[in-house]
């Protein structure tokens, strides 16, 4: 027999084929559980009845009951609208629809008592609803409390199917004698352990809320159920990865990492960056594959923490990689390592694109053989040709530039899997990195060593522009260099947009005693790093480019940041395109140029940057305002994790707990990660559940993972 919910919706009352097809194509509901499973995206209070007196522009929706005193058509052809006087017995109030106008002329009737519901707007004193929904007054009927609103779709609309109907279809398949066989999606043991709603009534809830308080209380528990699977899936692979994959055990800090801590450092490392040390230390010696995220602004010594890493490595007979995605950026960080290994004895060597054929010979020759001890390049390091002696440690740093199969073949490198330390400058929200990286031990740097200036940050707007320019102009006297930033390479007729080829010839114009150079991502890569590269050797002193560098230009000499349009980028690309600037002993600026005529969200937004320059503040503050959204150019919004009622940027306390649950659970059921083995727990107990629940778990997984993409491969 089939079980209820997943019963064909074509089966359900007020259905048939040519309606379930309809439900499939729009919002993919196929069964009964799809159907309970699409949820109102929000709800509004029906619980009493307003008075026209009492409204307010504040207020989101109302529900007034009166009736019609005049009601007719105005206008002729498309502008046609039908535009109604409904009075509730004291005043008078508008009515107006701009679709369907001839139908709902004859439909309602004037004198004859309705229930209005809508958002009010005032005009002139006159206060309207437009499109209000329009329901026959029943005096032996109190009002219905809170009220589930449903997505619609446009082509679902055309064919007949409202939200109001889709509410009707939920209302039936609750009310089908099938509803009490609903099978549970939570073990029981769970439910108890957490306090949590049942799933029969949460359904209930989340559609047709009997009050506020129960309402929040069938959210908490769906949030808990989206976010523990999800944690589960996770932690399972994680599991498995840790129980397959070994690591070669650095079973000793030697001579170089000693040398190098005691004498060679020219500054006292800041607490944070022991910390992480301590923690990556702690990882390479148990003979698992270490597979950490280490986090850190820009600045703050992640690249110190990253050789200090790999000279463990060489301390124990293997070699450290490091990747970079832009050949400037792998120049750069072979330049900083190989001067730091030069003092201990340690060969450091480059390999890009650009590497010539002999001397890539000569390379390969010398890493097989085992003379490099750390290899700095590209994707280059990806090539079949590259084989390491022995790879203990491969550094991928701005991971998020690399794509997963890409990071992947870093692993074939060696017989045994190297430990992976992947770095980013772009700050991660806590329950986004658990969620998206929640199979990697993550390591936050959150110290700046002493002594580093904070970027003086600036909101301008258009009539500011003179002292923006004057702001420029004395940098570059004083011999220092600017970059300016826009959000189009072109100028577009549909866009109020600056361009950057429009930017350059006016700033050629401005400065003509200064250098202006261009990159953006319609040039070739070659011509980008031919122009990154004046820059960086001050053979131009105004670099005007779209967001291509936001990662990977390390200029001290640069302390202008001026980004035209700001409000078009987040806030999380705004602190990158910070991040170019403050890299010297210079005062450095960041000015951010708008139109004065912004939104108040758009003012808030900006406002952030100019009010503090951490990293976390600034993309705790970037979720919360856009959601989880595309942070990291990987799909990252609810819809990626199958998530209906929790939300990444607000439900981090439920993840927290949904988190430990699934932790706890797999400690009593290791059955559920199919390799045996010792665990990598969290730690945080048991709860023990019995055969049948763990048969749920099963189930659960395989419904809602069924393309069993393993989020833990993420890395």
């Amino acid at each position: 027999m089939i079980p209820f919910e997943d019963t064909d919706i074509v089966y359900l009352k007020g259905v048939g084929p040519a309606r379930a097809k309809l439900l499939s194509d729009e919002f993919g509901i196929k069964t009964f559980r799809d159907l309970l499973y699409t949820f109102p995206f929000r709800y509004v209070d029906k619980s009493r009845f307003y008075r026209i007196r009492e409204f307010s522009g504040e207020m989101p929706h109302v529900q007034v009951c009166g009736q019609f005193v005049q009601i007719g058509l105005e206008g002729e052809g498309a502008r046609q609208r039908l535009r109604g006087i409904f009075s509730d017995g004291e005043r008078l109030m508008e009515c107006v629809w701009f679709s369907r106008v001839r139908a709902l002329k004859d439909f309602y009737k004037i004198g004859r008592p309705y229930v209005i519901f809508g958002k009010p707007s005032e005009y002139r004193g006159v206060w309207s609803i437009s499109h209000p929904e329009v329901s026959d007054y029943d005096s032996t009927k109190p009002p219905t409390g809170f009220c589930g609103v449903y997505n619609m779709t446009e082509t679902a609309r055309k064919k007949g199917l409202t939200a109001k109907s889709l509410g009707t279809l939920a209302r039936t398949a609750l009310s089908h004698p099938g509803f009490a066989r609903l099978r549970e999606t939570l073990p029981p043991e769970v439910c108890s352990h957490y306090h949590l709603m049942p799933l029969s009534e949460t359904l209930r809830q989340l559609h047709f809320p009997t009050s506020a308080e129960q309402l929040r209380k069938a959210r908490e528990r769906m949030k808990f159920e989206e976010l523990f699977y999800l944690q589960l899936n996770i932690l399972r692979f994680s599991r498995e990865r840790g129980r397959r994959i070994a690591g070669i055990p650095f079973s000793k800090i030697g001579p170089k990492f000693n040398d190098y801590y005691g004498r060679c450092i020219p500054f006292e490392l800041t607490g944070a960056q022991k910390r992480v040390l301590h923690e990556i230390r702690d990882d390479m010696r148990n003979g698992r594959q270490m597979n950490r995220l280490l986090q850190g602004d820009v600045g703050s010594g992640k690249t110190m923490v990253a050789f200090m890493t790999m000279l463990m490595a060489v301390d124990n007979g293997c070699q450290g990689a490091l990747m970079a995605p832009t050949e400037i950026l792998a120049t750069q960080h072979y330049e900083t390592l190989r001067g730091w290994g030069e003092q201990v004895g340690v060969r450091v060597e480059l390999l890009t694109g650009s590497t010539r054929a002999k001397a890539r010979r000569e390379l390969h020759a010398a890493l097989e053989s085992g003379e490099i001890d750390i290899l700095v390049g590209t994707h280059a390091l990806l090539e079949e040709k590259v084989k390491f002696h022995r790879l203990g440690v491969a550094v991928i740093d701005e991971q998020h530039r690399f794509g997963v199969a890409q990071r992947a073949r870093m692993w074939s490198k060696g017989t045994t899997a190297p430990h992976v330390l992947v770095m980013t400058a772009t700050p991660i929200p806590r329950t986004l990195a658990m969620t998206l990286y929640g199979d990697l031990d993550v390591s936050v740097i959150d110290e700046l060593p002493p002594g580093r200036k904070p970027i003086d940050t600036r909101l301008r707007y258009e009539d500011n522009r003179m002292e923006v320019y004057r702001l420029v102009s004395n940098e570059l006297k004083a011999g220092r260099q600017v970059y300016v930033v826009y959000p189009l390479v072109k100028e577009n007729e549909k866009l109020d947009l600056k361009s950057v080829e429009e930017g350059r010839e006016r700033l050629i114009g401005l400065f003509p005693e200064w250098k202006v150079g261009m990159v953006h991502g319609k040039m070739s890569p070659e011509a980008k790093d031919r122009e990154m590269g004046r820059f960086v050797r001050n053979e131009t002193q105004i670099l005007v480019a779209t967001t291509v560098i936001e990662v990977g230009v390390n200029v001290p000499n640069a302390s202008v940041m001026l980004i035209e349009n700001a409000e078009r980028f987040g806030l999380s690309q705004l602190h990158q395109l910070r991040g170019r600037v403050g890299r010297g002993a210079d005062h450095s600026y960041c000015v951010l140029m708008t139109r004065y005529n912004i939104g108040g969200d758009t003012r808030k937004r900006l406002n952030v940057m100019v009010e503090t320059t951490d990293g976390f503040v600034v993309s705790e503050a970037d979720m919360k305002m856009r959601g989880p959204g595309d942070m990291e150019g990987t799909q990252q919004s609810g819809e990626a994790f199958d998530l209906r009622v929790a939300n990444l940027a607000t439900d981090g306390q439920i993840l927290n707990i949904a988190r430990e649950a699934a932790d706890k659970v797999l400690n009593g059921r290791p059955e559920l990660v199919t390799a045996p083995g010792n665990d990598k727990s969290l730690q945080s107990g048991v709860i023990e559940i019995s055969d049948a629940s763990a048969d749920t778990l099963t189930r659960e997984l395989r419904y809602r993972f069924q393309r069993q993409f393993d989020w833990s491969q993420i890395s």
